[in-house]
């Protein structure tokens, strides 16, 4: 035989060769796999509008838990409502789907059954439950409201008389309403409420606008619900195409002042603020449903806080008449998500924190919160949580610790809560127009975030080949218009769905 021994390659050569040959080869596979995404990313860092932004992509496949593809993930942005995941799955994973608030009517001193009279008073006992006579969960073929339902309940009961007052008890929550970092053109507006122990009707009113020629003063037609005391400064005018009234305000004070344009020739133009002082707007309207069937209420509504602040004592020992049950929280979590509501979502976080600490705090649920998700295995360096919601421009995130919570929620035992949640693309809530037309319609489910300057999506897809991908992207501080970079942003959310 011949000598070979020039051609032989010896067993750890040759294993090192493939070693190579493999990974070259993954290379090029991966590269054409987010082809379309490494293309769109180029284009963005060439961007000149995006020269002074700041903008990070992540993105995982649901099995693995390292990223597949990213740039700038580990970058702090502020995420907007796409914060929004963080709080609504860690309250899936710590209360569970089924999970209900409770409310409860409760009184002290004695109620006489025989003559229908409660020698006390009766306490509207909130529970932290966001969905009292919200409007996503009134059933608008029932003419009757929550507490006129109450009402019926009670007098179902015997109660006649009370001696006593409609007393609200939010104390399950903070006396401070709104976030600390939260600015003051939100708080006086709808998007603005912040989350009471006893919140009723969303914590919102209506102003109800007529508007003539551009320029001119619009006219406030009505304020409805009624809130009493309110005493409202209109100095809207007619102008522009879209909503840009600002109502001023702060929380306890019944001081609004109503600035900025609403589109002219209009009747009823809806304009959206904040109660007050939710838990004795909800007091004052048990009291008139009570009187509404003949219940006589004695004296005037009041609340816990407000008895506490005037040194009045507070009777603890109260008797439990009738319980109300929010309801589940995969319902909530819905409406948070789809609607982008900050009050359900400021609501979540600070029960989160009754249950851990006996007492709803902000700033204790922030930190709740996030040691959750740490003690999970979720990388939080570089994550700051000041609210619940996404409105505080205080938040940032990075898009590395987004992915990984949307990771682990797609092992969660309320995953299917949590993802359906979620608007899908080219079908609904802010998603509603977006990625129409391509493979991520219908297919794409995320939650977006939008305030000044910030815009950002994270959620789920799958790809080509039927894998769920998690992803998250956020841009902030561009030049663009907010549809203008929304439209970029989708062109990098289609790519993520052809990737293969």
């Amino acid at each position: 035989m011949g000598n070979n021994k020039k051609f032989q390659i010896s067993d750890s050569r040759l294993s090192a060769l493939l070693s190579v040959a493999f990974i070259f080869i993954s290379q090029i596979l991966f590269s054409q796999s987010f082809l379309k995404l490494k293309t769109e990313t180029e284009f963005l860092k060439k961007d000149p509008a995006l020269k002074h932004a700041a903008w990070s992509v992540c993105v995982m496949n649901s099995k693995k838990d390292t990223a597949i593809f990213e740039y700038n993930s580990e970058a702090s942005l502020i995420p907007a409502s796409t914060l929004k995941i963080v709080t609504t799955g860690a309250a899936l994973s710590i209360l569970g789907s089924d999970f209900m608030f409770q409310t409860r009517l409760e009184f002290d001193g004695t109620f006489d059954t025989i003559n229908g009279t409660l020698k006390g008073n009766l306490y509207i006992h909130g529970g932290g439950d966001p969905t009292l006579e919200s409007e996503y969960f009134r059933d608008k073929k029932d003419s009757l409201t929550t507490l006129e339902k109450w009402a019926l309940i009670l007098k179902a009961k015997g109660l006649k008389k009370i001696e006593g007052a409609i007393i609200g008890d939010a104390s399950i929550f903070e006396d401070n309403m709104t976030p600390g970092q939260w600015i003051w053109s939100d708080m006086g507006n709808y998007f603005g409420a912040g989350a009471c122990g006893l919140t009723y009707h969303d914590n919102k009113y209506t102003a109800y606008f007529r508007t003539g020629l551009s320029g001119t003063k619009a006219n406030l037609i009505k304020i409805a619900p009624a809130v009493e005391g309110l005493k409202f400064v209109n100095n809207v005018t007619a102008g522009g195409s879209d909503d840009n009234a600002f109502i001023y305000g702060s929380q306890y004070s019944y001081y609004r002042n109503a600035q900025g344009t609403i589109p002219p020739n209009k009747n009823n133009y809806e304009v959206d603020g904040s109660i007050p002082d939710p838990a004795l707007f909800c007091a004052e309207k048990f009291t008139t449903a009570l009187q509404n069937i003949d219940v006589k209420v004695e004296k005037k509504p009041s609340t816990v806080r407000a008895l506490k602040e005037s040194n009045d004592s507070i009777n603890k020992n109260r008797k439990v008449l009738h319980t109300h049950y929010s309801p589940t929280l995969d319902k909530i979590v819905y409406y948070t998500n789809l609607k982008s509501n900050n009050l359900y979502a400021e609501h979540l976080l600070k029960y989160i924190c009754y249950t851990k600490k006996g007492f709803g705090s902000g700033s204790d649920g922030t930190d709740i919160i996030t040691n959750f998700w740490k003690s999970k295995g979720v990388d939080v360096k570089g994550f700051f949580m000041n609210d619940g919601c996404g409105l505080a421009r205080a938040n940032v995130i990075t898009t590395k610790t987004e992915t990984q919570i949307l990771r682990l929620m797609s092992k969660d035992k309320n995953f299917n809560a949590f993802y359906n949640s979620l608007p899908v693309a080219g079908k609904s809530g802010s998603l509603g127009n977006l990625c129409e037309g391509t493979c991520a319609e219908n297919n794409l489910r995320a939650k977006s975030g939008y305030i000044t300057r910030a815009r950002g999506y994270a959620g789920y897809v799958k790809n080509k080949k039927g894998e769920m991908l998690c992803f998250s992207v956020i841009a902030n501080n561009y030049e663009y218009s907010p549809s203008e970079m929304k439209k970029k942003l989708e062109k990098i959310l289609v790519a993520i769905a052809e990737s293969e």
